[in-house]
């Protein structure tokens, strides 16, 4: 179903970032017949990425990341919760389960699933600019198209260029990872808590398909200066996780992860966003991968549902789609207002931290 004013457009949706959220919309909008680009800045997905790559088992189970090939994934059923004295919480939930990935081969996969799908991956093809016209955009070295879909990061430029709203609260995180190394409790996600070490979010380790994989954050502030410590979390946790103290990475991830909840703007006159460029990410617990792909899903099909048969404003389906993390936000401010030790310290093995430990990681009560 084609309105006169499209006619000419090259592209149905044209989308920017091959992230999970920009691919979950490609496989969308093409599986239901849309003519799909892609544009991707890096000459390979798997270079440079800010993300951990842990997948919750929702997302593994109910969406195409379920069809990851199984050396690209390790399953971990456990969460050990650990206090800044380092006494720890052991949490388990029947049937909750997270992944951990070769994150670098994961984006690799998704660009093939991609290509295979028909969709026009453009990979070392940056976003620069787009002009809003009668029925589309024209894409600066691209041509035309009906939508514009911002999956470009948490500093999108789609959104700059357009208008929308922007990621203003971030935390800002580090990655390590060790090829080769082994965990003494390699079947669960390593999580420390620390006022001084990660104030406003914490610091993990877990056991990958290719070896162990730790982390840091902290909340980003104009006034916090530095980069996060994970040298010094090592020297406090190492003999806890059996890894020597100084251990060169193999390779490291870093980058800024929205923490503020969706933006105000998530869409406008034929462009949307999606994934962290809309701030879907938990303000808690900094993941967004499930949560990333299921919005950037509801976008494509949407868009297809609108262009094909007639349906409503994919820009309404994209805001009602928006997780509000509302109790999430609530924490966040505490977290960031509120976070000290010694409570920690004192109630690590209390009901009542373990229930909200257990509302955290496995949304159950």
């Amino acid at each position: 179903m084609h309105d006169e004013s499209s006619r000419g457009c090259q592209w149905d949706v044209v989308i920017v970032g091959a992230s999970f959220a920009g691919a979950a919309c490609a496989l969308a909008a093409r599986r239901a017949g849309l003519r799909v680009c892609v544009l991707e800045r890096k000459r390979d997905p798997g270079m440079r990425l800010h993300t951990t790559g842990i997948i919750v088992g929702e997302a593994a189970e109910g969406t195409h990341l379920g069809q990851l090939p199984p050396a690209l994934w390790r399953r971990v059923e456990h969460v050990r919760l650990y206090a800044p004295n380092l006494r720890s919480l052991a949490l388990h939930s029947p049937g909750d389960y997270f992944l951990t990935t070769d994150t670098p081969n994961v984006m690799r996969w998704l660009a093939d699933e991609m290509r295979t799908a028909g969709v026009g991956l453009r990979l070392m093809q940056s976003f620069t600019d787009a002009r809003r016209e009668r029925g589309g955009w024209q894409v600066e070295g691209l041509g035309r198209t009906r939508w514009l879909v911002g999956a470009d990061g948490a500093k999108s430029r789609v959104a700059a260029r357009a208008g929308l709203g922007r990621v203003r609260d971030f935390l800002y995180g580090v990655e390590h990872e060790y090829a080769g190394m082994q965990l003494d409790q390699s079947g669960a996600l390593h999580c420390f808590l620390s006022r001084r070490l990660a104030p406003g979010y914490i610091g993990w380790a877990a056991q990958s398909p290719v070896g162990v994989q730790v982390g840091l954050a902290f909340r980003h502030r104009a006034a916090r200066t530095g980069t996060p410590d994970i040298e010094g979390l090592l020297r406090r946790v190492g003999d806890r996780l059996g890894l020597p103290r100084h251990l060169p990475p193999t390779s490291v991830r870093a980058g800024l992860i929205p923490c503020g909840g969706p933006v105000a703007q998530i869409a406008g006159n034929g462009v949307i966003l999606t994934g962290d460029a809309a701030g879907i990410v938990s303000p808690v617990t900094a993941g967004g991968i499930h949560s990333a792909w299921c919005h950037g899903e509801a976008v494509g099909n949407a868009i297809a549902a609108h262009i094909l048969q007639g349906g409503p404003c994919p820009m309404q389906a994209a805001i009602a789609a928006a997780p509000r993390f509302r109790a999430k936000r609530a924490l966040r401010w505490l977290f960031d207002h509120a976070q000290m030790d010694w409570p920690f310290n004192l109630l690590i093995n209390t009901p009542p931290l373990r229930w909200a430990a257990r509302q955290v990681y496995f949304h159950v009560g």
